[in-house]
C-alpha cells in the first residue's frame, strides 16, 4: 500500500524506508477512493502510473472476489525486468484499481497474481481481488484441486491416442533460460495428454493434443511434449531444429499453446466453477486451414475428451497398483 501511494507519514506521501517515532500521524487510505494522480506523481511504478499503459483484456467473468481473463498472447503476466508495462497487471489494475492494495513486499506488483502463462501462450487465468481470495486460491492451486486444460498442436502425428507423461522438470544444466526433463534437481511432474485431431500433410504433419496437467511446473507442458518428440509449434525454447521448407504448411508464429478450460471452487462460497476462453483467432485459423472446425460444441468435446483421459488414467493408476506393473512412456514409441 506504500508503493501504491496508499499511505501517508505527517501529511507526506510515505517510504517503506521511513522510521516511524513516537507522536507521528500514519493516515492509510482506502484503495477503492485513492486517486491515481497522487500515486502515480510520488511512485512512478506504482500501479496507479501502470494502468496508463494498460492494455486491453477480456474479462470473463468478476465478482467481489476473483477476476477471470482470457490472456492474449504476446502478454506477459505482470511487470519484470525487460516487461515494465502492457502485462496483465497493468490491464487489471486499470480495470479494478483497489487491487493495488496487495502489492507485494518491496514494491513488485504482483497483486493477486495465484498462477502464471507464458508470455505467448493465450487462455483463461483466474486473479484474486482480495488477500483472502489469493490465500484461498493459493491453497488450491498447491493441493491440485485446481484442473486445468490446455490445447497445443504438436509436430508430428502422435500414435497413441491418450498417454501420460512422468518425467521430472527442472533448470537445465546449462542453458539457465531453459528448463529440461534431465536436470540435476528435476521436480515431480505429470501431464496427462489426449490427441483431439491428427492433421497430415506432406512431407510433416501436426496434431491438436488435450493436456491435463497434474502439477504446475514452470514450462511443463512444453517441455514434456519436447521430451517425447512432439514440441509445440513454433515453440522457440523447445522446438528443435529450424523448420525445413517440406514443414512450412505446418508452421506456427508462436508456440501453439493455450489455456482453454480452468475448474476451480470459489474461494467464499466454495461453488464449483469452470471458465472456458475459446481459442485465440490465428490457433482458429491454423486449425481451420487444416480441417479442424473450432466450434463451440466441438471446443466443449475435446475438454471433455481431455478430461476422460484424465479418468482412464486413474483407472489405470488403480490397475498398475494391483498387479504392480508401470507402463514406461518411450519418446520412440511415440513419435
Amino acid at each position: 500500500m506504500i508503493k501504491a501511494g496508499l499511505v501517508r507519514l505527517n501529511g507526506e506521501l510515505a517510504r517503506a524506508a521511513d522510521a516511524v517515532r513516537t507522536g507521528d500521524t500514519v493516515e492509510i487510505q482506502p484503495p477503492a477512493t485513492a486517486p491515481g494522480s497522487t500515486a502515480s506523481s510520488a511512485h512512478p511504478d506504482t500501479a496507479a502510473n501502470a494502468s496508463a499503459d494498460a492494455p486491453a483484456i477480456e474479462v470473463l467473468h468478476a465478482d467481489d472476489e476473483i477476476v477471470v481473463v482470457n490472456k492474449p498472447a504476446g502478454m506477459t503476466v505482470h511487470p519484470a525486468p525487460g516487461h515494465p508495462g502492457g502485462t496483465l497487471v497493468n490491464a487489471l489494475l486499470a480495470r479494478f484499481p483497489e487491487m493495488a492494495a496487495m502489492a507485494e513486499p518491496g514494491g513488485v506488483m504482483r497483486p493477486g497474481i495465484v498462477h502464471r502463462l507464458d508470455k505467448d501462450t493465450s487462455g483463461v487465468m483466474v486473479v484474486a481481488r482480495t488477500p483472502y481470495a489469493r490465500m484461498e486460491l493459493a491453497r488450491q492451486f498447491k493441493e491440485r484441486a485446481v484442473s486445468k486444460v490446455y490445447l497445443a498442436v504438436v509436430r508430428g502425428l502422435v500414435a497413441r491416442e491418450r498417454f501420460s507423461i512422468a518425467r521430472p522438470v527442472g533448470r537445465h544444466p546449462v542453458e539457465r533460460k531453459r528448463m529440461s526433463v534431465n536436470s540435476r534437481h528435476g521436480r515431480e511432474a505429470v501431464s496427462q495428454v489426449c490427441v483431439l485431431a491428427r492433421m497430415p500433410a506432406a512431407g510433416a504433419g501436426a496434431t491438436l493434443v488435450g493436456v491435463r496437467p497434474f502439477t504446475g511446473r514452470t514450462h511443463q507442458i512444453r517441455v514434456h511434449l519436447a521430451s517425447i518428440g512432439h514440441p509445440c509449434l513454433g515453440d522457440p525454447l523447445y522446438g528443435g531444429r529450424q523448420v525445413k521448407a517440406a514443414e512450412a504448411a505446418v508452421s506456427f508464429d508462436r508456440q501453439a499453446l493455450h489455456a482453454m478450460a480452468l475448474r476451480f471452487n470459489h474461494p467464499r462460497t466454495a461453488a464449483a466453477l469452470e471458465f472456458v476462453a475459446p481459442p485465440a483467432d490465428d490457433l482458429v485459423i491454423f486449425l481451420a486451414a487444416h480441417g479442424v472446425a473450432a466450434t463451440a460444441a466441438e471446443q466443449r468435446r475435446w475438454i471433455d475428451l481431455t478430461r476422460f483421459a484424465e479418468l482412464a488414467e486413474l483407472a489405470a493408476d488403480s490397475t498398475r497398483e494391483r498387479t504392480g506393473k508401470r507402463p514406461v512412456d518411450s519418446p520412440k514409441r511415440l513419435r
